[in-house]
């Protein structure tokens, strides 16, 4: 179909959008080998972005506004939904009686790295929502890539699913070429790329044998947690310019581990929606294992916390593997 528009059209680029844009693989493939020379993806692509059409029509078409595309993002990373101040996320934890500590901003990157060297899961949210249905470092959960335990452990006890489902990696812009077959950005985390042939791990004969769930969560590179069974990765690059935060914590770890990558995955429960406000994203960190909640400035640690009525019961509703 790609082939067919270009061949009619002559054009350079390609913009998509619908919900056949969420296909990643697809997408990917059309990256790789397609014959446009850039590819634009919406990153709301599914119904969501009717909204975003519907104020574009009306801003361009009925009412006249010119069109004036900006370089290198019109829609400023997605980062479109609500924010909080500190003060009012400061305000609630005080009522639910929450144990926290507050840092600034060099401090808070550097003890999110520490964190997630010492393999704890954590939750992040700050600035704007996402719009769409990635989470792209401001409703996210993160952890180490490194770490063999971390994409069980997320899965499990995190996000209460089956412990094989595969992650996808957040890596500094200028890192992703080091981990994957990418020479484009991929801000929206809506392209799969291969991991690089000298990072991964074959399978010996034996656990060639394997079989089931033992078999899907044998370690296939050096970041096992990001890596799917066929090799590849949903990949998301960060840059300083769309969401300064979330990369000042990537570029913390790098400068600690020398890995410039995290596991990410969207801030919430399966079957419940992303987290949008305060008081949802300590119930999520309160109701499952994670270990540490960013909250703007503030980090909220399990261990300091008062007990949350409901969250053991809450647990048990989910069945694992």
């Amino acid at each position: 179909i790609v082939e067919h528009v270009h061949r009619e059209t002559g054009l350079d680029n390609l913009c998509m959008a619908g919900g056949v844009a969420l296909n990643c693989v697809a997408n990917g493939i059309i990256q790789r080998e397609g014959p446009f020379k850039n590819l634009w993806l919406q990153p709301a692509a599914g119904d969501a972005g009717g909204s975003l059409g519907g104020a574009l029509f009306v801003w361009h078409q009925l009412m006249g506004n010119p069109r004036e595309p900006q370089v290198p993002d019109s829609q400023s990373g997605s980062f479109l939904g609500p924010k909080f101040s500190s003060d009012e996320i400061e305000s609630y934890l005080k009522s639910a009686k929450a144990v926290y500590q507050k840092y600034g901003e060099d401090d808070m990157s550097a003890e999110i790295a520490k964190l997630l060297d010492a393999g704890k899961v954590v939750g992040l949210f700050q600035g704007r929502m996402e719009f769409g249905p990635r989470a792209l470092g401001g409703r996210s959960i993160i952890g180490d890539p490194r770490n063999p335990e971390m994409q069980t452990k997320m899965n499990v006890k995190i996000k209460f699913r089956e412990s094989f489902r595969p992650f996808a990696p957040s890596c500094l812009a200028e890192r992703a070429g080091d981990y994957f077959d990418l020479d484009v950005e991929s801000p929206y985390m809506l392209l799969v790329a291969p991991v690089k042939a000298q990072l991964r791990k074959p399978l010996t004969a034996e656990q060639q044998q394997m079989f089931g769930i033992e078999k899907l969560n044998l370690a296939r590179s050096e970041l096992p947690a990001i890596t799917h069974v066929d090799y590849s990765a949903r990949v998301q690059t960060v840059d300083s310019d769309r969401n300064p935060k979330y990369y000042r914590i990537i570029k913390a770890f790098e400068d600690l581990t020398g890995c410039g990558a995290v596991v990410n995955t969207s801030f919430n429960i399966r079957g419940e929606p992303i987290v949008c406000r305060p008081e949802e994203a300590y119930r999520c960190f309160m109701f499952t294992d994670m270990d540490a909640l960013v909250l703007e400035d503030l980090i909220c640690l399990k261990d300091d916390q008062p007990p949350m009525p409901g969250a053991e019961e809450y647990k048990k509703e989910f069945k694992l593997d």
